[in-house]
């Protein structure tokens, strides 16, 4: 029986949706290590395609994943636990070095700021409630706040290499920042009020 579980197990782990997800992980170093380079370290501005280039695979990995594990039947419980992770991780990455590159400055740090927070909120939520075994479903509005952030993130790692095809490439990726800065807030809020009931009823107990 054991033989079988540690086999199935990992069956699950080495399935092409986790392996897409592994990937996206995998990118984070190449990325990160490409705006590094390129602006810390003055490199040449290809350097910014090519982030932004591993960037879109990347982006690619989460669609694709989430997309053969349905049609598949590969889902686990496993995958469902890596996925959001990758994305966190991604997200908080090219968030934190597009601060120091200091393409996100001023006043727009602050929507950074609040995208960060809402995914501790959100992760911690969801870890408590886990324990409890009530799920957190994915809403709508989550989805096209993941899909504006991460185009958001695309305009700025293009950054200056952007600029000089499109003179409002920076400029572009910080307002679609800031609207993904207040999709956060809302869909933050929204899985508060939905979390907040279980934790309510949790201590009445």
């Amino acid at each position: 029986m054991n033989t079988a579980t540690s086999q199935a197990t990992a069956r699950h782990m080495l399935s092409l949706p986790n392996i897409l997800t592994y990937a996206r992980i995998a990118a984070i170093p190449v990325v990160v290590g490409c705006v590094y380079a390129q602006s810390i370290m003055d490199g040449p501005l290809r350097l910014r395609w090519v982030a932004l280039g591993v960037f879109i695979a990347a982006g690619v990995t989460d669609f694709l994943d989430g997309y053969y594990a349905r049609i598949w039947d590969q889902q686990s419980a496993f995958g469902k636990m890596l996925d959001p992770i990758a994305d966190k991780l991604l997200v908080a990455s090219c968030l934190l070095m597009l601060a120091a590159d200091g393409i996100i400055h001023g006043w727009t740090l602050w929507a950074a700021i609040v995208i960060l927070c809402r995914e501790i909120l959100v992760s911690g939520l969801r870890e408590y409630l886990a324990a409890l075994r009530v799920s957190v479903p994915v809403t709508k509005v989550a989805k096209w706040k993941t899909t504006v952030q991460l185009v958001a993130i695309g305009f700025l790692l293009a950054g200056e290499a952007g600029d000089l095809i499109f003179p409002f490439v920076t400029q572009i990726g910080l307002l679609l920042l800031w609207v993904s800065a207040i999709f956060t807030i809302y869909t933050g809020w929204d899985y508060f009020q939905a979390g907040i009931h279980h934790l309510i009823e949790e201590d009445e107990k």
